[in-house]
């Protein structure tokens, strides 16, 4: 099979070189652009890493980058022509994203960490196997933009990992109400200022500025029903508090969910379990085994041991009890690898879902 010719726009930062990590060797995609600001433009990308005042290699990922990908040229984000190639991977923030990715999205499909579009009534937040059918609105984007191509951004990386686990018990047992707080590790925000090493040290930091608000968006979309052109957000009421811990990766959350109909420990674990034979069938080569590993050691799941469970690509839980507020109410806590399944590996499956659908 011919590979669909592919671009990592921001390709030198934090979530440029996880896209790297997750395309250098696939089966379906190939690097042929890699674009980044003015100031990398015009050298090899290992040139653009190398820091000109020290020497050191800025190379963030545990995983190390092939050869050939180090040989080859950077262009000016700003000035690249994407119309030649299959697809688009926009690791920008948002200020740039709004300004980029609908100049790319005229003739070729973006797939995008940035949350500048996720809110927009006509793109779809997705998640493979928990919202799929949300991919028709594509055509809706393309015919009203008068676009070739589209934006389709993932979700923060906060949401992901408990839309996968609150998806099966909505689709169960309904929600009312959803209740959660997450410990989220010192990776999600990235080597920007925010984070400083003496402020998350021996500390919690109870406030990430705009993630409450994102996570509580983001899930009633993402849950919500498509029909006729248009997402209508699911009806649940929900709160969350996000807090950032000295944890290098993996988010872990505690989960509260008052369902409609009511459920048991084991019919909730038995939901878990089971949830994720639709998106297995489809063989993606980033798919994880189990979209949801559930583990009854009353200690996990912990970041450190759980979060590359299926390569980072599935959620862990684990800690499934009755609540004692909610009447009808489950209580868990989850793992998940925010800068796997919650950045561009995710953003790759969702690549690969909608090439396998025909919208790539």
């Amino acid at each position: 099979m011919e590979k669909l010719r592919a671009a990592v726009v921001g390709a030198t930062g934090v979530v440029g070189q996880q896209f790297i990590v997750a395309l250098q060797s696939h089966p379906w995609f190939e690097i042929a652009c890699l674009a980044a600001s003015e100031r990398s433009a015009g050298k090899s990308y290992g040139e653009a890493l190398r820091d000109e005042r020290t020497g050191a290699f800025r190379w963030f990922c545990d995983e190390t980058p092939f050869d050939y990908v180090l040989d080859v040229p950077v262009e000016n984000a700003d000035k690249i022509d994407v119309g030649g190639l299959d697809v688009v991977f926009s690791a920008v923030e948002a200020d740039v994203a709004v300004e980029l990715e609908p100049k790319f999205a005229k003739t070729t499909p973006v797939i995008s960490t940035a949350s500048a579009f996720r809110y927009d009534v006509d793109v779809p937040i997705l998640v493979p196997g928990v919202n799929s059918a949300q991919a028709e609105i594509i055509s809706v984007q393309r015919r009203k933009r008068g676009w070739k191509g589209f934006i389709s951004p993932i979700p923060n990386c906060t949401t992901t990992g408990m839309v996968i686990t609150l998806k099966p018990l909505y689709d169960r047992f309904g929600i009312d109400c959803v209740v959660m707080t997450s410990m989220q590790a010192l990776s999600g925000a990235g080597r920007s200022p925010g984070v400083v090493a003496l402020d998350i040290l021996d500390n919690v930091i109870p406030y990430i500025p705009k993630e409450e608000e994102k996570v509580q968006m983001e899930t009633l979309k993402i849950l919500g029903r498509y029909a006729g052109g248009r997402i209508t957000p699911a009806d649940i009421r929900l709160s969350c508090t996000c807090t950032r811990v000295n944890v290098m990766d993996g988010h872990t959350e505690a989960v509260f969910v008052n369902t409609k109909k009511g459920c048991s420990v084991e019919e909730a674990e038995e939901a878990f379990k089971s949830f994720g034979s639709d998106l297995a069938g489809l063989k993606l080569p980033s798919a994880p085994e189990r979209m949801i590993v559930v583990n009854d050691d009353p200690f996990r799941p912990q970041p450190r041991l759980d979060r590359n469970t299926c390569d980072g690509m599935a959620t862990t839980v684990g800690r499934i009890r009755k609540d004692a507020v909610f009447e009808k109410g489950i209580k868990y806590v989850l793992v998940s690898h925010n800068t796997k399944m919650g950045a561009a590996k995710g953003a790759v499956l969702v690549a690969e879902y909608l090439n396998k659908t025909g919208y790539i």
